[in-house]
């Protein structure tokens, strides 16, 4: 009799070992589906440019037009940027270049968190263009000419950025 309750017990006690190993197993195999079914935490990679400037916080603020070009020294791309929107400096247009360690407060100001990024605002500072990283020269140099000038690019397929006002046809055909 000693001997057959012995060996109850250890059949009981390999069962709850098996019914443990099981439900570990189960556990780990449950956590690696959820893992993989669960999609990766969201990053944040979207930068916002401002949609309006105090003109006062820039060279020449009576000047019909403004290009504000934030950048940074380590940034390589920046220098290039500037070196294309340098030239659009003239009477009616203001340029401005607003290095980050040198202008941090207008950085912090309009929350640039990104450079190079070049804004394009008219006299009363609402910003009409904005590039965010490398822009070519044919871009920022149309941009601000159609800006000035409203019909300075082809009307097919050449916005450079720039959008159409929305306009509405009274006579639908």
């Amino acid at each position: 009799m000693v001997g057959e309750a012995a060996g109850r017990d250890d059949r009981g006690v390999e069962r709850f070992a098996l019914v443990l190993v099981l439900v570990g197993v189960a556990i780990g195999v449950a956590v690696l589906v959820e893992r993989r079914r669960r999609p990766p935490a969201p990053t944040n990679v979207g930068h916002t440019l401002p949609d309006h400037l105090d003109r006062r916080d820039f060279a020449r603020p009576q000047a019909p037009w403004l290009v504000a070009v934030f950048t940074s020294t380590t940034c390589t791309t920046c220098a290039a940027v500037w070196d294309k929107a340098r030239l659009l400096a003239s009477e009616d247009v203001a340029v401005h270049e607003l290095e980050v360690s040198a202008a941090r407060d207008l950085h912090d100001r309009y929350r640039i968190t990104a450079v190079p990024a070049v804004v394009v605002a008219d006299d009363a500072g609402v910003v009409r263009a904005t590039f965010l990283g490398p822009v070519t020269a044919t871009d920022l140099w149309a941009t601000v000419a159609e800006l000035r000038e409203p019909g300075t690019l082809p009307t097919e397929g050449c916005d450079h950025g720039v959008a159409e006002p929305a306009t509405t046809d009274d006579h639908p055909q």
